[in-house]
């Protein structure tokens, strides 16, 4: 049970990233790491920040401000690695996003979550399961599963 999602939980845990409030359901989130020496893997995307020990595992890492197009950022006191669980067809995955703060665990209700607004173009937005108004504070719930299934996510966790 420890590496499955758990479906079903309305419970999401909030960090930041730039000024932007984002979520995942609580069932994706395996630990919440301070930051530690992260090796970096030659050749790998601009987002990939490379790999750490987790227990005698090797997780790797991405910088969630690189990887949803934000400036890169020199890390401070408050950035912590979110160490979430996701499913492809070879099994369960760890895989590390370092992000710039941990907010909190919330709940938010169905009523409060609305579909993401169309923007067309060249914006990918496929990632985002939804956006929830919580306590009058916009957050973008993040679907993980399609956030980490581009090609070099992929190769990345399944090798």
């Amino acid at each position: 049970m420890e590496n499955q999602v758990i479906s079903g939980l309305k419970s999401y845990l909030t960090f930041k990233l730039g000024e932007e409030q984002f979520a995942v359901n609580i069932g994706h989130v395996k630990k919440i790491l301070e930051i530690t020496e992260i090796t970096k893997v030659p050749h790998a995307p601009d987002y990939y920040l490379g790999v750490i020990n987790l227990f005698g595992n090797v997780l790797p890492v991405i910088d969630g401000r690189l990887k949803f197009g934000l400036e890169k950022r020199q890390m401070d006191k408050n950035a912590c690695i979110i160490v979430l669980m996701l499913s492809t067809e070879n099994g369960a995955h760890a895989i590390g996003i370092l992000v710039d703060q941990v907010l909190k665990v919330t709940d938010i209700l169905d009523e409060n979550l609305s579909a993401p607004p169309e923007v067309g173009g060249k914006f990918k937005h496929d990632f985002i399961q939804s956006i929830a108004n919580n306590e009058n504070e916009f957050i973008i719930v993040l679907n993980v599963e399609k956030l980490f299934s581009d090609e070099n996510i992929k190769d990345v966790v399944e090798n």
